[in-house]
């Protein structure tokens, strides 16, 4: 009797389900249907430009540009937002139902469809509780596949209101819930955008006012890059003009990372964002490559400013050491010792050396006039003309002082002893011949020498680019009185120190917000080298001090708050983990405890009653244990496979796991590459070498345990309980 009773039961609540999913496809064949007349819309605005154009009166072709780009864009957010176009649904004290979707639209009656997931009338969805229902008495989230309804799932929020009769519809709440659903189901190889499910606590960060610094910290899994992504669409939405215009710059730790959520802003209808890993922040240069974490703190310290500064006031390698030129006669030499002095006076006198290039010329027709005999009758100013017109003269101060771009800085640097002389009262003499062979190949730069080559760009100065050719005999900008010499600056100086600025330069600095992602790794001269990108922006900082591979948080700080020049902070934690299941991030809780007892650990929400499974293995069977462990996974899970390695490891780890391709199931990373990642499983090789590879190993190995939404292997050749030191 209880069988047949609960049957029914269950027959009940499949046919209320089933009612309910046919209303919303209802309402969203009528949303798909409305898409299809502004598609085709959109397509006759656009054709009908091109045939304007053929008018060819005066306006035509400015028409033709403004009705083909408005057309085109509205068929790109379309096109865009087809896929699970509507998500929610409220229904509200007083019977009023909003759909809420990716993007807004109405009928031809102007009454809304959908409304905005980025709009006010969308806040109560994400924002509404049990506890301030906000007027809502259910909440709906709608599962859609293209244009079909596959599910729904319920949140009834206001007892009281649905007991009064004030919401019209069934309140049955089925499944494990929207949230819990979608935290089940398998990753792919793309960050999926999280605009269905965002709660309360990440919603109030991605809705936070734009200006000045939005800082949002949490721990693993607490969804703090879907939440700065979304808030960068939602940034877009409310205030078009300020943000696309100047632009938003996303800013992540590396190209893999970069290629995971690429698709996130488009999913959202927002094209324009600028998405850089931090070895792509300068214009022309890219590089995934990292310097071992020693080298890596020496090149991203602080007093790396100070070490480039002295490197560039050294003569370059080729520079002749002796200035001789004959002049009426007499032989005039300015030998190593003076123009060593000019060299030293030089820099202390300007400011970019690029852009000195007068001035160059000046001091060293000074220094000729220094040594002319005693004595002599010459003439001054005939003196400085003649200099001025001699080609030797030109070839010398060309190479004496030449215009250097940041490349030719560090090749002089493979040179030790040049390390040695700008790094004296810093580094020691293992450091020195370190840094001297990582730049040894100067094509093959690493993610930290970018934010050199940076530096170096601004210490340097943009080269000259003139707009007319240089007439030697004219404006030297000396002016000679007797035997006396004075400075003045002419039209020479504006030539030599104001080049020409596009529109849009390279190295572009004025971005209206920049969203840095990772945040927690970035060096204090990244923090220098993102500065200049954003002095007049917002800005969106996402990171977790638990998760640090910066062995110096103190200065790391101190040169983001200079990069952030005093903007005000506001600042949102996340406290609960959507990723790992509980058993998986309370392993990996106690592994991080050991370093850091103060660690920021949320609280994870969902059980899988799968504990990590950890396994030992002799050196020489380590490549059949590891690819034992990833069978193992790719049978047990659906989604993606990440087998997460030393560094030193990661290639030799590869070639262990390339006799099949799994579908493109498993991906090969190492611990700093996998950040902001994550897998439906995870093999860590070797969490001991993790753990010992540098001074913050083990924050580089709670990374890794914390990257598994569903299971986690340890394959390590020695026992390793995690929790043990």
């Amino acid at each position: 009797m209880a069988w047949a009773q609960l049957s029914r039961e269950r027959a009940t609540i499949e046919a209320a389900r089933e009612a309910e999913i046919a209303k919303e496809q209802s309402h969203v064949d009528r949303v798909y249907a409305r898409v299809e007349t502004l598609r085709a819309e959109a397509e006759r605005t656009h054709r009908d430009g091109h045939r304007i154009a053929r008018a060819r009166t005066p306006g035509s072709l400015v028409e033709r540009d403004a009705m083909v780009y408005h057309a085109a864009r509205r068929l790109r957010a379309l096109d865009a937002e087809y896929e699970g176009l509507v998500f929610g649904r409220l229904d509200l004290r007083g019977g009023e139902i909003r759909h809420i979707g990716r993007l807004g639209l109405r009928d031809l009656d102007h009454e809304p469809l959908v409304i905005d997931w980025r709009a006010p009338g969308a806040a109560a969805f994400y924002q509404a509780t049990a506890e301030d229902p906000m007027g809502v008495v259910r909440r709906r989230v709608i599962r859609c596949s293209g244009p079909k309804v596959l599910d729904v799932e319920d949140d009834l929020l206001d007892l009281n209101a649905a007991a009064d009769g004030e919401a019209a519809t069934a309140v049955t709440v089925v499944g494990d819930g929207a949230l819990l659903a979608t935290l089940a189901r398998a990753k792919g190889e793309r960050m999926r955008d999280i605009v269905a499910t965002i709660q309360r606590e990440q919603d109030e960060a991605i809705r936070a006012p734009a200006g000045g610094v939005t800082l949002i910290e949490g721990g693993p899994g607490t969804g703090k890059t879907a939440v700065a992504l979304h808030r960068a669409a939602h940034l877009l939405y409310r205030d078009r003009r300020r943000f696309e215009g100047g632009g938003v710059l996303l800013v992540g730790p590396s190209p893999v990372f970069m290629s995971y959520v690429e698709r996130v802003l488009p999913s959202l209808g927002e094209e324009t964002a600028e998405l850089r890993a931090l070895g792509a922040i300068v214009d022309g240069l890219r590089s995934d490559r990292l310097d071992p974490p020693t080298l890596a703190a020496r090149k991203g310290s602080l007093r790396m400013r100070r070490f480039l500064q002295r490197a560039i006031r050294e003569a370059p390698p080729d520079a002749p050491t002796e200035l001789r030129i004959v002049y009426a006669a007499e032989v005039l030499r300015v030998r190593s010792d003076a123009l060593a002095r000019v060299r030293r006076d030089l820099h202390s006198r300007v400011h970019a050396p690029n852009a000195a290039g007068a001035e160059v010329r000046r001091a060293l027709v000074l220094a000729l006039w220094a040594v002319r005999p005693p004595g002599v009758s010459w003439i001054a100013n005939a003196f400085a003309e003649e200099i001025f017109d001699r080609d030797e003269f030109e070839r010398f101060a060309r190479t004496w002082w030449p215009v250097l771009a940041p490349a030719d800085v560090l090749g002089w640097l493979r040179d030790v002893d040049r390390v040695r002389h700008a790094g004296r009262d810093w580094l020691g003499g293992d450091e020195c011949a370190a840094l001297a062979a990582s730049w040894a190949a100067a094509a093959d730069l690493s993610v930290a020498d970018i934010a050199l080559v940076d530096e170096l760009r601004v210490l340097l100065g943009e080269p000259p680019r003139p707009n007319r050719k240089r007439n030697r005999s004219r404006n030297r900008g000396i002016d000679f009185a007797g035997d006396d010499i004075r400075e003045l600056s002419t039209v020479t100086d504006r030539y030599f120190s104001a080049p020409e600025r596009a529109p849009r330069p390279d190295n572009y600095g004025g971005y209206s917000h920049v969203l840095v992602d990772e945040a927690q790794d970035v060096s204090p001269m990244q923090w220098r080298m993102l500065g200049r990108r954003g002095g007049q922006a917002s800005w969106t900082i996402v990171g977790d001090a638990a998760q640090s591979a910066w062995p110096d948080l103190a200065e790391a700080r101190r040169a983001r708050d200079d990069a952030l020049r005093g903007k005000q902070i506001r600042r949102f934690h996340l406290t609960t983990n959507y990723r790992n299941s509980a058993e998986i991030f309370e392993f990996a809780a106690d592994v991080v405890r050991r370093a850091v007892p103060d660690a920021d650990l949320p609280r994870a929400v969902r059980r899988t009653g799968v504990p990590p499974d950890r396994r030992t293995a002799r050196p020489s069977t380590l490549p059949t244990a590891v690819s034992k462990a990833v069978a193992d996974l790719l049978a047990a899970v659906e989604g993606t496979v990440g087998v997460i390695a030393p560094a030193a490891r990661r290639d030799t780890v590869a070639t262990w796991l390339t006799g099949s391709n799994h579908g493109g199931r498993v991906h090969v990373v190492d611990g700093m590459r996998a950040k902001g990642l994550e897998y439906d499983g995870v093999v860590i090789v070797a969490p001991d070498e993790i753990e010992v590879e540098s001074p913050v190993g083990i924050r580089v190995l709670y990374v890794a345990l914390t990257r598994a939404t569903h299971r986690l292997i340890t394959v390590g050749t020695r026992e390793w309980r995690g929790t043990e030191s």
